[in-house]
């Protein structure tokens, strides 16, 4: 019994935490996207790219009525877009030459750590 009267604290917590980590990391990603220019210099439209992170982000939290499971699955599709943002960019040859792909790489694999990180936290609440 004791047991089970944690579980609600527990699963309150690994939401929040992954809530407050999404959020972390999407403003950040706004913030370095719009502000500074992740791929290329200050205003390349190559960052409008990034608006489709955040549209897949918004559309899947709001279809999955911010429940724990659907959460997790809007996060992963996050990171999934965060690739593939990631791969049209270098495949074209995005940013060049003030953002070498290494860079590129780097500081989209940054996001596709936290976005895939509080992924995992909100799977974890909806199993506690």
């Amino acid at each position: 019994m004791r047991r089970s009267a944690r579980t609600p604290n527990r699963r309150l917590y690994r939401y929040r935490s992954a809530l407050a980590l999404a959020v972390v990391a999407t403003v950040l990603l706004v913030w370095l996207a719009v502000g500074v220019g992740i791929i290329g210099a200050d205003g390349d439209p190559a960052n409008v790219l990034y608006a489709g992170v955040l549209a897949v982000g918004i559309l899947a939290a709001a279809a999955a009525r911010f429940e724990p499971r659907g959460m997790s699955r809007a996060l992963f599709a996050m990171a999934a877009v965060q690739v593939l943002v990631t791969i049209v960019a270098l495949v074209m040859g995005l940013g060049q030459p003030y953002s070498p792909p290494l860079e590129l790489v780097g500081v989209n694999g940054l996001f596709v750590g936290l976005f895939g990180t509080s992924a995992v936290l909100f799977m974890r609440a909806a199993r506690s």
